[in-house]
C-alpha cells in the first residue's frame, strides 16, 4: 500500500487479490459485477489480474465501459456486444447514468448535504495523483448527503455528476474530510483509521441497452 507522503512514483504494484468477483446480473447485453477492493478493473502495465480478464474466461466478447479505482469496491458494468458498448458509452457521455457511492470520511461535515465543485487535473510530477486547479482543471462536481456521524468520522452518500479520475477521493480531501484508509489523499490519522479505502460503489441506474428500460442495481456496503 502507498503512504500519502510517498509521491513521485509512476506506477504501483498492488498486492494479489484473492477475492472473487461477484456477478450480480448478466444477459446477452451486459454484465453487472461487484468488484472487490484491491483488484484492478483492467490490466495494468505489470499486474494483469483484473475484472476484465477474469470475466473474459466465460465471456470472450466482454468490454469495459467504465472503471473503478484499484482500492474502490462495488458495482461495475461491462458490455457484451458492440451495440451495448456504444449505447452505454453514450449514456456515460450524456451523464444520464446515475451512480452512488458510500464512504466513511474523517470528521463531521458542517452541512448534511451539499456540492463539491472543484476542477481537477493530473499532477504530472506525482502520477497518478490528481490536484485541484481552479485555472486549468476540468470541471468536476460531486453531490453528497451525510447518512450518519459518529465521533471522529461520518458515513456519507456520494453522487458524482462528473467522472474524473480520483474525483471522490480528492474532493473529500479538499474540503477537509478525507476518506478513511485512503493512501493517496488522506492525512496520517485518516489513512491509519481503516485497513482499506472506505469507498464502495453501492448503486448504479441506467437504461438497459437492450430493453431501453430503466434498471437499478444495488450492492451491500462491506464496511
Amino acid at each position: 500500500m502507498l503512504h500519502p507522503e510517498k509521491t513521485n512514483y509512476t506506477f504501483h504494484i498492488p498486492e494479489p487479490c484473492f477475492e472473487l468477483v461477484q456477478v450480480v446480473f448478466t444477459d446477452e447485453h451486459l454484465l453487472v459485477v461487484c468488484k472487490p477492493s484491491g483488484l484492478l478493473s483492467v490490466p495494468g502495465r505489470i499486474v494483469k489480474d483484473c475484472v476484465l480478464n477474469r470475466m473474459l474466461v466465460d465471456h470472450p466478447d466482454v468490454r469495459t465501459v467504465h472503471r473503478l479505482d484499484l482500492d474502490t469496491s462495488g458495482l461495475m458494468m461491462l458490455a457484451l456486444s458492440k451495440e451495448a458498448t456504444s449505447d452505454l458509452n453514450r449514456q456515460f457521455r450524456e451523464r444520464t447514468i446515475k451512480k452512488e457511492y458510500i464512504a466513511l470520511v474523517h470528521g463531521e461535515l458542517d452541512n448534511e448535504e451539499g456540492e463539491i465543485d472543484l476542477p481537477i487535473r493530473a499532477d504530472p510530477d506525482n502520477r497518478p495523483l490528481q490536484v485541484v486547479d481552479l485555472d486549468s482543471g476540468k470541471a468536476s462536481l460531486t453531490r453528497y448527503q451525510v447518512i450518519d456521524a459518529e465521533e471522529g468520522y461520518s458515513r456519507v452518500r456520494l453522487m458524482p455528476v462528473t467522472g474524473r479520475s480520483h474525483q471522490l477521493r480528492l474532493h473529500l480531501s479538499a474540503i477537509g474530510h478525507p476518506i478513511l484508509g485512503c493512501d493517496l489523499y488522506a492525512h496520517e490519522e485518516a489513512f491509519q483509521a481503516r485497513d482499506r479505502l472506505s469507498l464502495h460503489a453501492s448503486k448504479i441506474q441506467f437504461d438497459h441497452p437492450g430493453t431501453k428500460k430503466l434498471v437499478t442495481f444495488e450492492s451491500t456496503v462491506p464496511f
